[in-house]
């Protein structure tokens, strides 16, 4: 568009030179930057007045002079062409037309607009402030259900290379919500297919009696028009769907949203907009979950399928004979399946809302019980008066669980203590390099994964270990989420799989993931580092104990003489993260050198890390961090250790580009990339990282990290209360603006209608009804 804009501006110059232009470049209102410093006639005011020219006569333009008419019918032609090509719709990289009339309506022109977003004001911003502040906010994410779109014909705010964002206008499609569907995440454990490769799976219950079935949840087809797409991270490369969207009734309805306690619900979402939200009930009912224990549900469902699961002996693997048909299981080429525990962290004193009980009941019932157990939930409660006698007083365990955690998760709470660690991490620590918290080494700041070690060690029942927050909150399946990450991370070659993992995808910057991954292939190659790839060697390291009996950590794709796009795949990822593996050396982030127990006559140990401790890892993982801690004395900070430990001795580790979102318009797109991908070599890791304490400001705008202002805003809109919108003096910050949303705005006769997102991770969610906040 630039392109064709400048040339048509060149031949305008051309045909008529002295005609000063007061034209302001569309390109620069597309790249939402100011002119530059460049002195042309294109940026002088105009003339007072206009020096009438000589009248061009078509007997000049027919006329004998030959090279005038070179000239003339050049310069005609070649506006001709820029016409045609300007009228011309656009296509994004993965082939989305992006002309005027599909943009603004998609499916013909819609029944009306609703009351359009405020329009905000060009900013200059001056002095110290972010320079993102300037980029204006989106308002695609607030168009309601009324404003839903099939995804063929959606197309984004954001990103988007046609129109420059934002978009204000509020598009109407129907005049009441459409109608929600139950939506699938799971296989259909049914199906021949499913069962001429897996065992049979039993269906579970709530209730002991077999009575309460497990709710489905509830989504809409398609997605309101114009609701941005992901700036990071992709739901395609995934496998996560994104042609459905959630509203707080489909996502939270089936487990006590929308209904009161004496009905057994939460009473929370009543005082919301729900017109047609009667749907989600009318299959289940409204389930009564005053008297539900998670933990005997969830032993009952792993009981009743435990034929199908692997406790982690090599005879787990053997074609057992299996039945229930699909012609007898085809050849029996049938394997167990691992079971993965979610170890959500909690601590005494944590203030729990019914919001937050609505969300774990989600999980459970999502993971677990929808899942036939391949999944169960627990909690690790941090209880930090270390005098307790947690392990040798259940009176004590029981009252301890009355004052912090509802009724219903207490049989899945285990309990832990500091001076528990200390037990089982005994001896001496030497200092570490920097400790800039100045916390205890056995202390859950510096040392979150110990808990996490010592309940893999009470647990060989699992083979992967999800560590989880309480405020981080999914819109969307939480099976489909955690089943696809495993599934992709499985799947990738572990050849340059550190070197993607260290960078932000960005699609609209970057294309493809294939593409993605051709320059994060160039980078390397321009920067002159080696690849990494198995166990790395230097200084002060040492060995594993089954290193030192010659065992290998690196699966036979990996040998030599194999393709390197093989090695790996096939595998299981030790650890997935949801933020990039960066390189934590010279990156600034605060806690870089909280490193102890490594030689010091050395240089400090090669390092990666993960901000937001939000991760998946393997039972060999977890026993090389207890076995480098334990006989070693080694440790690191808690978001460092696990990736360390994976790259020192091998592990398959991969950062999970799941979709994050931006709430302002950044153009260029290449501005993200200097935000997200500033480190050595084009990385987030090294010099100019985002988790430098000084860049990381510029993630307040995502949907997903510890110091987001986004992601808690966006939640509570998506849950119908009214927020401050973020709008203001010199861009805006949360807290500030007007107030927007609530049941007056959706209930409106010109509104469209309640929220509806599309799946999506969200940190952090430290309250959710207003009335709540302290």
């Amino acid at each position: 568009m630039e392109r064709a804009q400048s040339l048509l501006s060149s031949t305008t110059l051309s045909i008529s030179s002295s005609r000063s232009s007061t034209r302001s470049s569309r390109s620069n209102s597309l790249l939402n930057t100011t002119p530059g410093q460049e002195k042309g006639e294109f940026f002088l005011p105009a003339p007072a007045t206009t020096i009438s020219q000589p009248k061009l006569r078509v007997r000049a333009i027919l006329g004998h002079c030959l090279y005038r008419r070179v000239v003339i019918w050049t310069v005609t032609i070649s506006m001709l062409i820029c016409l045609a090509y300007l009228n011309t719709p656009l296509y994004t990289r993965d082939g989305k037309v992006l002309a005027d009339d599909y943009r603004i309506g998609g499916i013909g022109d819609p029944k009306k607009h609703g009351k359009p977003a405020p329009v905000e004001e060009d900013l200059i911003i001056e002095g110290d402030m972010p320079p993102w502040l300037k980029f204006k906010h989106l308002n695609g994410y607030f168009n309601g259900v009324k404003s839903i779109v099939s995804i063929a014909n959606h197309t984004p705010e954001y990103p988007n290379i046609s129109h420059p964002a934002p978009v204000t206008n509020v598009p109407i499609y129907h005049d009441a919500p459409p109608t929600p569907t139950v939506y699938e995440a799971h296989p259909n454990y049914a199906s021949a297919e499913y069962q001429r490769e897996h065992y049979p799976v039993r269906e579970c219950f709530i209730d002991q009696d077999d009575k309460v079935a497990v709710p489905d949840i509830y989504a809409f087809n398609g997605v309101p028009q114009n609701q941005p797409d992901p700036a990071m991270g992709s739901y395609t490369v995934l496998g996560l769907r994104n042609d459905v969207c959630f509203d707080r009734f489909g996502r939270y309805g089936p487990y006590g949203l929308g209904y009161s306690i004496s009905e057994g619900g939460t009473s929370q979402g009543q005082d919301t907009e729900h017109e047609g939200a009667e749907a989600v009930w009318a299959k289940t009912g409204k389930i009564d979950y005053s008297r539900v224990d998670w933990g005997a549900a969830q032993e009952r469902c792993v009981e009743r399928n435990s034929a199908r699961f692997s406790n982690g002996s090599s005879e787990d693997n053997t074609n057992d004979p299996v039945s229930t048909d699909p012609e007898e299981n085809a050849g029996k080429g049938i394997k167990k399946t691992d079971r993965i525990a979610v170890v959500v962290r909690t601590y005494v004193g944590f203030q729990w809302t019914q919001l937050a009980i609505v969300n774990f009941r989600a999980m459970i019932s999502e993971l677990s019980l929808k899942s036939g157990g391949e999944y169960s939930v627990h909690f690790l409660l941090h209880v930090k008066d270390n005098e307790a006698p947690i392990w040798s007083d259940p009176s004590v365990v029981q009252s301890i669980l009355d004052a912090n955690v509802p009724t219903e998760f207490h049989s899945i709470c285990t309990l832990w203590s500091e001076a528990e660690m200390r037990l089982y991490y005994p001896g001496h620590f030497a200092d570490a390099i920097e400790n800039p918290s100045n916390g205890d080494i056995h202390g859950v700041y510096r040392s979150a994964q110990m808990p996490l070690q010592v309940f893999a060690l009470q647990h060989p029942e699992y083979a992967h270990f999800w560590n989880w927050e309480m405020d981080m909150r999914y819109i969307g399946s939480y099976y489909e989420l955690l089943d696809r990450l495993g599934s992709w991370a499985k799947a990738q070659t572990r050849t340059l799989l550190w070197e993607r993992s260290a960078k932000y995808y960005i699609p609209a910057e970057h294309g493809s993931y294939e593409e993605f991954a051709a320059i994060v292939e160039k980078e390397l190659n321009a920067s002159g580092r080696r690849a990494i790839l198995g166990p790395q060697i230097f200084p002060g390291r040492q060995s594993l104990k089954s290193e030192e009996a010659g065992i290998s950590i690196m699966p036979p794709s990996c040998a030599q003489g194999s393709k390197p796009e093989e090695c790996g795949v096939g595998e299981d990822a030790d650890l997935i993260t949801l933020n990039p593996l960066f390189d934590a050396d010279e990156s600034g982030w605060v806690f870089a050198k909280d490193v102890t127990g490594y030689e010091m006559v050395f240089a400090p140990p090669p390092r990666r890390c993960a901000i937001v401790t939000a991760s998946r890892l393997s039972r060999r993982l977890l026993a090389a961090m207890h076995e480098e801690m334990w006989r070693m004395h080694h440790s690191m900070f808690s978001e460092m250790f696990p990736a360390s430990m994976a790259l020192h001795h091998g592990f398959k580790a991969a950062y999970a580009p799941h979709p994050v979102y931006l709430d302002r318009a950044w153009y260029p797109f290449n501005t993200i990339e200097k935000a997200f991908n500033g480190g050595r070599d084009g990385t987030s890791g090294g010099h100019g990282s985002p988790f430098d304490l000084k860049n990381e400001h510029n993630h307040k705008g995502t949907s997903w990290y510890y110091n987001s202002e986004f992601a808690g805003l966006l939640w509570r809109r998506w849950l119908g209360y009214a927020q401050m919108d973020g709008r203001g003096n010199n861009g805006g910050r949360a807290g500030e603006g007007s107030p927007r949303g609530g049941i007056e705005e959706e209930s409106n006769k010109d509104s469209s209608g309640r929220l509806c997102l599309r799946s999506m991770l969200l940190h952090p969610i430290k309250w959710d009804n207003p009335s709540e906040r302290t």
